[in-house]
């Protein structure tokens, strides 16, 4: 996917129910893995009047928005074959293992409807986006 401020929104949305420290790493860990699978996602570095050098931030509002967990799997579910669509689901599961070997061990041994979800991250057509997450509460 490339990314068009322009054109698309998004979003990321964590299990309400989640503790502030988990859903803080979720939210982190869905921004990074955008930052990297989206291209056109984050601007180029600028540089202030003295010179210093600020990284490129991304071109669009990020918000966090609460729901529920069964919002977030129905969410995965329904965009699921949606080419228009990039979305990162975030489980529980990745957040309970110590190391990347770990993660990958354990999630390659279990179905995917067995996984519990604790966040999604969706980026595309901003008035697709807006559908699925436009009544949700921010996370504050």
């Amino acid at each position: 996917m490339k990314f068009d401020a322009s054109q698309h929104r998004c979003a990321i949305v964590i299990d309400k129910e989640l503790p502030t420290g988990l859903a803080i790493n979720a939210a982190s860990v869905i921004g990074i893995s955008f930052g990297r699978q989206v291209e056109n996602l984050v601007g180029p570095d600028m540089q202030s009047q003295d010179q210093v050098n600020y990284p490129g931030v991304i071109y669009s509002p990020l918000p966090i928005l609460l729901a529920t967990n069964d919002y977030i799997r129905e969410m995965l579910d329904s965009f699921d074959d949606d080419g228009e669509i990039y979305i990162m689901p975030f489980s529980a599961l990745a957040q309970s293992c110590k190391t990347y070997d770990e993660y990958g061990e354990r999630i390659s041994s279990v179905d995917s409807s067995d996984i519990e979800l604790v966040a999604v991250g969706l980026i595309g057509p901003k008035k697709k986006i807006n559908k699925v997450t436009g009544s949700l509460p921010l996370f504050k």
